[in-house]
């Protein structure tokens, strides 16, 4: 008779390296438990516009997955929830799940009167804090589970109440308490991901002073149209359609004193990001300020057909501050001219900053065991038997590359279940 316990893998993270590892071992015949911080399963992704390498918007990929889930009967999916220690060896291994309420429970059918009666907002989260939502929320239009929940601000309030009266299916509960879960399982994969340089330490690119310094991942918020400006892309600070859009490369990055290494993705999204634009806006004119620009593989042709765009300006060079012009809100980069030496001041309507990927291990210091390298990743991929690393929290990677990892990880973890 099989142990289910020790024939059983927990997964942790159920961005596009996760799922795919919880999905092709449910699929393979085993138990799987799949643990993710956020109050929906796809991370990152998620919150794309487009993704390499076919330029399609993610709920293509999330959907096909989200639909494998619900077929498998296999996957035990923990959302809103982190590991608090994991401990133990292959085929033993005992893990502690903190899970954090959301106020709504399973009995949710999505109706939205929980936030049609909802009177307070909160920044979205989702749209990284560029517009507003209600307090009693789903967390975007295609979130697995397909689920509300409460702002813990509303729950404890006084209008949490009115909100709960206005659920007729009794899925509303104020009082919901965080608790915890003990798992046992033979095998862990940790695909935690990762999270944008924070890039209020750039204190010379004026983000977080000037509204229209925008990053990366804000980029694809905008031009997304599920996102805050229901995919136009306009500036921050009046609404207004940009006319002059610089991408400012290696922001933060390959910088000992912020990010010393590369994350490889930064320059293909910054120039995929630059289609938006041109798409939207023909008569737009685009800077890329780059140290090098590396598109590797296939996507070498992207770049090439790019700079045939006489519309768009490939200028190797280092942004060294941004500043605002205060009377239009415009924007004056200061930039190094690398090849003749020369110093550049230009002005441009919208200013993305290109900022690198920072594992989470590195900030959050689960597990305790694993050794790192000197930039937070995790240093190997099977930190120890039955105990693997995978996707972003091993090395940056794209999304196809993270796939493609968390499918090795599954065979990993499968093989030190069963040859115990």
């Amino acid at each position: 008779m099989v142990d289910v316990e020790t024939q059983s893998i927990l997964v942790v993270g159920g961005g596009m390296t996760g799922l795919t590892a919880a999905i092709e071992a449910a699929e393979a015949g085993r138990e799987v438990y799949l643990v993710e911080k956020n109050p929906y399963l796809g991370g990152r992704v998620a919150q794309m516009h487009q993704y390499f390498p076919k330029l399609c918007p993610p709920y293509c990929g999330l959907e096909i997955n989200f639909r494998r889930i619900k077929n498998s009967g296999r996957i035990h999916v923990f959302t809103m929830a982190q590991v608090e220690y994991v401990s133990g060896r292959k085929g033993a291994w005992d893990a502690r799940i903190k899970i954090e309420p959301r106020y709504v429970n399973e009995k949710c059918t999505a109706c939205g009167k929980c936030a049609e009666v909802c009177t307070s907002e909160i920044d979205n989260p989702f749209n990284y804090g560029m517009d507003k939502i209600k307090a009693a929320y789903l967390p975007h239009d295609m979130a697995f589970p397909l689920r509300y929940m409460l702002d813990p601000s509303l729950a404890k309030s006084a209008e949490g109440q009115t909100v709960k009266d206005a659920c007729q299916y009794g899925a509303i509960e104020l009082d919901m308490q965080p608790k915890t879960v003990e798992l046992k399982v033979g095998a862990v994969v940790w695909a935690t991901g990762w999270l944008p340089y924070n890039a209020k330490r750039l204190d010379t690119l004026g983000f977080g002073a000037y509204p229209n310094v925008i990053t990366n991942v804000m980029m694809e918020r905008l031009a997304a149209a599920n996102g805050p400006t229901k995919g136009k892309i306009l500036r921050p600070s009046d609404g207004k359609a940009p006319q002059t859009v610089a991408f400012v490369q290696c922001a933060g990055s390959r910088d000992e004193n912020h990010l010393p290494f590369c994350s490889s993705v930064c320059c293909m999204a910054s120039m995929k990001q630059a289609t938006y634009v041109r798409e939207q806006y023909p008569d737009a004119r685009i800077y890329i300020f780059f140290i090098d620009i590396r598109a590797m593989d296939r996507l070498e042709s992207f770049y090439a057909d790019l700079k045939k765009d006489a519309n768009v300006t490939f200028f190797k060079g280092k942004v060294a501050k941004i500043e605002q012009d205060a009377a239009t809100e415009n924007l004056v980069l200061r930039v190094e001219d690398t090849t003749a030496g020369s110093l550049n001041m230009i002005n441009v309507d919208l200013a993305v900053l290109a900022t690198g990927m920072q594992p989470n291990t590195s900030v959050y210091h689960q597990p305790t065991f694993a050794e790192r390298d000197d930039y937070g990743f995790i240093a190997a991929q099977e930190v120890t038997p039955g105990f693997f690393a995978a996707g972003c929290c091993r090395t940056p990677n794209s999304v196809s590359e993270s796939v493609q990892d968390g499918t090795a990880a599954a065979l990993k973890a499968i093989q030190s279940v069963v040859r115990r």
